[in-house]
């Protein structure tokens, strides 16, 4: 049996620009994607600290330590500059995997700088 985990989550993240005439997605700041281990166009829920919304969207790669947690789309009725996000994304693993695996956690300050890595 395979069982949906958490892969990774970066929390604390702080919404720098909306676009509601974007086509859709979450750019986030290439240096956080990679701390994470996220990729572009990897789907990622994401969780509004600031107003409860959640929703589903994939990422693009905003340019890396630029800062940029960008809501896109219709995503951008969710979310407003200032608001605080959770972005998570899950792995789909076996019985006999979940024993070996780690999620990454990765919390960030106002400026979205790493302040720590579990």
């Amino acid at each position: 049996m395979r069982r949906i985990m958490l892969k990774a989550k970066i929390q604390k993240l702080t919404v720098t620009e909306t676009n509601l005439d974007y086509e859709g997605s979450l750019t986030l700041d290439e240096s956080l994607m990679a701390a994470a281990d996220m990729i572009p166009f990897e789907q990622v829920h994401v969780y509004n600290i600031s107003n409860g919304e959640r929703f589903l969207t994939y990422l693009i790669k905003g340019k890396k330590k630029s800062g940029v947690v960008g809501v896109n789309g219709a995503a951008a009725h969710k979310a407003k500059v200032g608001d605080k996000l959770i972005v998570a994304s899950y792995i789909s693993l076996e019985e006999n995997e979940i024993d070996f695996f780690m999620p990454k956690i990765i919390i960030v300050e106002k400026n979205l700088k790493i302040i720590k890595i579990k």
